[in-house]
């Protein structure tokens, strides 16, 4: 069976929809090798640049037309190419398919990761929106089938998109193979100091924007005395962070850093004493499973996905109650055997998202196709 991908993100995103399209094609790759696997990118950027071995099965437009007007290749003109490929599936893998698949026969898949930008419009400029809507409902409607990275998400379809139940199915994402293995103490101490890091901390991953809430974590710490390291891209959100921490006199206790390797990630997760997570809504919460394949406990939101994704064992709170926030803190930072039963038990249900279940589960999504 020939696949083609729409892999845009895939080179050219470097969290997010970018890491769920290169997990996905490395699980397929190694455990689906019988399968091949085409990726259709209108640029590679500096990924796999100069690499031969690498460009076997890449694709890029081709033509003065193609090339100067890409998008317009991605979302349509691409059509002419994967008939030449002789694909079979085409798999949109962050919730767009181009035009014209079903008049060439080709099946198609598309993946939908959120609805964010219509339950939280606040958040999106108004163009954004409609140009998401019209993308993403075209692809809920010609798509032969739909896959949603969580029950939450595929909700969130039904509801808003009024697509039809047994339409979608929901298989979920995994996570980079760093985070899969134990970390020496070695390995932990020498990051700590490259950081200059004190040896007990909270840690939040993710970009750094009103969504991800990671304000009401600093004002629930200001009277505990545990540190707190926030990894991630800064938005406007950040200043109002900075502000607090300058007015509270918090500066040597929170900690930024951004653009870590992904191993010395892993290591960070795996360093931590609790990951805390308080997003306000997420299409599934891949730093959570991340951090209880670490061996981290987790404190994370009490409703949408996240109990979905961090399992019976986390500690659920409600994101905007800074009381809480502060209890769910203070309560497992004094109780080490919680915290070790909440690792053991973490680990334990985050193997549902192992690679081989994984890949297994797309196979057979597949050849239903």
């Amino acid at each position: 069976m020939r696949i083609g991908f729409d892999a845009k993100r895939y080179f050219l995103n470097s969290t997010g929809l970018g890491n769920y399209s290169r997990d996905l094609i490395r699980i397929l790759e190694k455990y689906v090798p019988e399968n091949e696997y085409l990726k259709y990118t209108p640029k590679t950027g500096d990924r796999y640049r100069g690499n031969p071995a690498n460009q076997k099965n890449i694709r890029l437009p081709q033509g003065f037309v193609n090339t100067a007007w890409s998008n317009l290749w991605r979302n349509q003109r691409i059509v002419k190419d994967l008939t030449k490929d002789k694909i079979d599936i085409f798999h949109g893998l962050s919730g767009e398919i181009p035009l014209g698949l079903k008049k060439a026969n080709i099946k198609s898949i598309v993946t939908i990761h959120d609805l964010i930008f219509l339950r939280h419009p606040e958040l999106y400029h108004p163009i954004d929106r409609w140009i998401y809507k019209k993308k993403f409902m075209h692809a809920c409607r010609t798509s032969d089938r739909i896959v949603a990275i969580s029950e939450c998400t595929k909700n969130d379809i039904v509801d808003l998109f009024h697509i039809a139940e047994d339409k979608i199915d929901v298989i979920y994402q995994g996570c980079h193979e760093s985070f899969k293995t134990e970390k020496t103490e070695d390995q932990k101490k020498k990051l700590r100091k490259k950081l200059n890091l004190p040896k007990e901390f909270l840690l939040n991953v993710g970009t750094i924007e009103s969504r991800k809430n990671i304000l009401p974590v600093v004002q629930a710490i200001k009277d505990i005395d545990i540190p707190l390291v926030i990894v991630g891209k800064p938005t406007g959100y950040y200043q109002q962070i900075k502000t607090y921490i300058r007015q509270h006199n918090m500066e040597n206790r929170i900690f930024f850093f951004q653009g870590l390797d992904m191993e010395e990630l892993a290591v960070l997760y795996a360093t931590a004493t609790i990951f805390i997570y308080p997003s306000i809504y997420e299409g599934f919460g891949i730093p959570i499973i991340e951090a209880l394949y670490s061996g981290t406990p987790v404190i994370t939101s009490n409703m949408g996905v996240f109990p979905e994704a961090g399992g019976p064992s986390s500690c659920y709170i409600d994101p905007t109650d800074v009381t809480q926030i502060a209890y769910a803190i203070i309560t497992l930072l004094a109780d080490v055997s919680k915290r070790k039963e909440m690792i053991k038990k973490g680990l334990e249900f985050v193997q549902k998202f192992n690679d081989d279940i994984l890949a297994k589960q797309w196979k057979e999504y597949y050849a239903t196709l």
